[in-house]
C-alpha cells in the first residue's frame, strides 16, 4: 500500500480502545500491514491460511477482516472508492440508476447442501449471484442465494438492499426475468421504476437492447472493493523478497 492510499484510509479504521486511554493491551499488528495481508489475499484468491510469512500471520489477519466487515470498514471502502470513481467519470458520487441481474455458477464439492440449489433454466447445480450496478458496471448491493431461487424472489431483498443503501437511486433496468408483481412492488414499497427491458425472440444473433434513453454501460456480467496516536500513524515497511 503506497502511502497515499494509506492516508486516505487511515482515519477510517475504528480506533482501539487503547489508543482512547479506555485501558487494554495495544494492538500486536501494523493496521497497515493487516490491510495489505487482506488485499494480497483478494489480488490472488488464496485461502487465509497461504498467506506469505513476510504478513502478519493468517489468524490475526482474519480475525481483523472479521471485526472490520461486522463494523461495516469494508463496504465504506468499496463505497468510497466506487464514488470516487464516478466523480472521475463526470458523474454524482451517488447514483440514481441502475441495472439487476443475477447468474448461476456451479458449485464445488466442498459447498455445503443447505446453500446450494439446482437452476433448471440453465442445468447448472451450485449458487446463483445476484447483483445491482450502477450505469458504469459499479456494485451497489450483492446477494448470493442457492441457484433454485427466482430471480424475482432475490429481486426484492436485493432492491431493497440497494435502496436502502443509495436514496437517490430512482430507477432500475432488468431483463424479462424479472416481470410480473415485482414492477408493481418496487414501485409502492421501495418508489422505485423497474423497466423491464424485453429482447426480441425472433433474433438469434447478439443485438444491444434499448435502455430506456439512458447512457449505456456495462451490464452486471460485463468484464469491467478523533485523532490517531503517533504511534499508529504508520508502521516499518517490510523488505520483501
Amino acid at each position: 500500500m503506497r502511502n497515499t492510499e494509506w492516508a486516505s484510509v487511515r482515519d477510517m479504521i475504528p480506533k482501539p480502545a487503547w489508543a482512547d486511554g479506555q485501558g487494554g493491551r495495544p494492538e500486536e499488528y501494523c493496521h497497515r500491514d493487516i490491510l495489505d495481508a487482506i488485499r494480497y489475499v483478494v489480488d490472488n484468491g488464496v485461502k487465509w491460511p497461504a498467506l506469505p510469512a513476510d504478513y502478519p500471520p493468517w489468524k490475526a489477519v482474519h480475525r481483523f477482516f472479521t471485526r472490520w466487515r461486522k463494523q461495516g470498514l469494508i463496504g465504506e471502502f468499496h463505497d468510497r472508492l466506487r464514488a470516487v470513481m464516478r466523480e472521475a467519470q463526470g458523474r454524482d458520487a451517488e447514483p440514481t440508476a441502475g441495472v439487476i441481474d443475477s447468474q448461476s455458477a456451479k458449485g464445488t464439492s466442498t459447498v455445503k447442501a443447505a446453500t446450494s440449489g439446482y437452476d433448471g433454466g440453465k442445468n447448472i447445480k451450485g449458487r446463483k449471484r445476484h447483483i445491482v450496478v450502477d450505469t458504469l458496471g459499479l456494485i451497489l448491493a450483492v446477494m448470493v442465494t442457492p441457484a433454485s431461487t427466482g430471480d424475482r424472489d432475490a429481486a426484492q431483498d436485493l432492491l431493497a438492499q440497494a435502496a436502502r443503501r443509495h436514496h437517490g437511486l430512482r430507477r432500475v433496468w432488468a431483463d424479462s426475468g424479472y416481470t410480473g408483481m415485482l414492477v408493481g412492488w418496487c414501485a409502492t414499497v421501495l418508489n422505485l421504476i423497474l423497466t423491464v427491458i424485453r429482447r426480441s425472440d425472433d433474433r438469434k444473433d447478439f443485438v444491444v437492447l434499448p435502455n430506456g434513453g439512458s447512457s449505456s454501460g456495462p451490464s452486471p456480467g460485463s468484464p469491467a472493493p478523533g485523532a490517531w496516536p503517533a504511534s499508529l500513524n504508520g508502521c516499518p515497511r517490510r523488505r520483501k523478497g
